[in-house]
């Protein structure tokens, strides 16, 4: 073998679980396609979950550091930094549970740094997978590799998810967005939703979503003027576009995030619209999910079937990230409808109720797994980071007593368990936590249940 498990891509949600792996005692090779790490603004930020997953590993500073300048510039370029629903600005995300707005490049810098001393190889574009009963094995950079387990993190457009032959089913793109920073000459017509499209014009950002028709052509200045006037009807000289882009609203899930051998995590496993920022936010928790899993199976600490919990778990939280950018999708579509449907959400999203409802739909943090024991609220749902108050008068907060990868135990007197570490508190708990941040026990029932199921 030459590792424990081959990562196939160094994005964000790879590097991530290269460093989970290494964290658990696994030894973790990363193959990329690229030479280079790529400086495409793709993703501009992470959501609640996501925030605190990396919290969790010690990276809250860094976070807090990139968000400064983030913030600045999604007030620039949307005029607003509260979160949005099909564009409709008006979502208080939760105080307790903060997102971060960091553009990828940057990220992906923090999590290389977080990643040390894992073997990352660049310029190894894979080729070829076979699995058989023992491994797999997978060519790339003119040689094979070997590992006992293989997970493509390699994008929406995923060569291990197509060489391992998993299922993608969904629905074509409805829309199309092609947008960049771009530089104008002469007047410029208003943003805003027109009779055949939209069209955003923010800070140096600029940007055109129409009905998904026709041939797409590599984005140039002289399509986006004509997009531009085909929505608005005005015709514009475009000077400059820079980080160019393209992408639309199709939504496709694999039918299950494991064969065999083989594992699909972030948009390799699903592909949405980026409305509402979601996708590091889906991304990064798949990772946390399966890095301490695989990590327990690959030190003989749990069989091979608890790896099928991946699936289990993770499935569902992407079928919700997909019917809720699917609604997006349906109420960014141009029309007099549309326009009147819009109008009727954006009044309930001044109600209290239904803006924390969008809040915690965008976030995930309202999203639970069902676990395989019977247990209220709030089991299953991942933790925030709590503020902890011990005997001594000493508080804490969550983040600081997650630094490994074995489960955590708040407690108000339970005795200590050899198979998670321990904190007294005074103020919360008991609660018991996996090492991704989810509720295995709250005071209800067996805790030895729990214990047995997941460590």
């Amino acid at each position: 073998m030459d590792a424990d498990a081959i990562v196939v891509g160094a994005g964000p949600v790879g590097l991530f679980l290269a460093a989970e792996l290494r964290l658990a005692g696994a030894d973790p090779l990363v193959l990329e396609r690229l030479e280079r790490p790529s400086e495409e603004t793709k993703a501009r930020g992470l959501g609640a979950l996501a925030t605190e997953a990396l919290w969790r590993r010690g990276l809250g500073d860094q976070l807090a550091e990139a968000d400064v300048e983030g913030t600045k510039d999604l007030a620039r370029d949307h005029g607003s930094t509260r979160g949005h629903f099909a564009s409709i600005h008006k979502i208080v995300p939760d105080p307790d549970r903060p997102r971060t707005n960091i553009w990828q490049p940057e990220l992906e810098r923090v999590l290389a740094k977080h990643a040390e001393g894992v073997r990352v190889l660049r310029g190894h574009e894979v080729i070829a997978l076979e699995s058989d009963v023992d491994g797999v094995t997978v060519t790339a950079g003119g040689r094979g590799w070997r590992a006992k387990y293989v997970v493509g993190c390699d994008g929406g457009r995923s060569t291990v998810r197509k060489l391992a032959g998993f299922d993608f089913p969904g629905t074509p793109a409805l829309l199309r967005t092609i947008a960049g920073r771009v530089r104008f000459a002469g007047d410029v017509p208003p943003g805003g939703r027109y009779a055949t499209g939209a069209f955003m014009h923010g800070g140096s950002m600029a940007g055109v979503t129409e009905p998904a028709t026709g041939p797409e052509p590599e984005v140039t200045p002289d399509e986006l003027a004509a997009a531009i006037e085909r929505v608005t009807g005005q015709r514009v000289v475009v000077e400059e576009i820079q980080d160019a882009r393209r992408f639309g609203d199709q939504a496709r899930q694999a039918a299950t995030y494991r064969l065999g051998r083989v594992f699909l995590a972030g948009d390799a496993a699903h592909v949405h619209s980026p409305s509402g920022g979601q996708g590091l936010n889906l991304g990064i928790p798949d990772a946390a999910n399966l890095g301490w899993k695989l990590g327990a199976v690959l030190r003989g600490d749990k069989p091979e079937a608890f790896l099928d919990t991946y699936t289990r778990e993770r499935h569902p939280a992407g079928e919700a990230v997909l019917r809720n950018t699917r609604a997006q999708s349906a109420l960014l579509a141009p029309g007099p409808h549309v326009d009147a449907l819009r109008e009727i959400v954006a009044e309930l999203m001044d109600l209290p109720e239904a803006n924390r409802y969008f809040a915690d739909l965008l976030s995930g943090t309202g999203h639970r797994y069902d676990f395989p024991y019977p247990a209220p609220k709030p089991v299953g749902e991942h933790c925030p980071d709590l503020e902890l108050r011990h005997g001594d008068g000493r508080t804490s907060r969550l983040h600081e007593h997650t630094r490994t990868d074995r489960g955590l135990l708040l407690t108000t007197g339970y005795p200590a368990d050899p198979r998670v570490d321990v904190v007294a508190v005074t103020n919360t708990g008991p609660l018991l936590l996996r090492p991704d941040g989810v509720i295995a026990w709250a005071g209800e029932g067996p805790l030895d249940t729990a214990l047995d199921t997941w460590f």
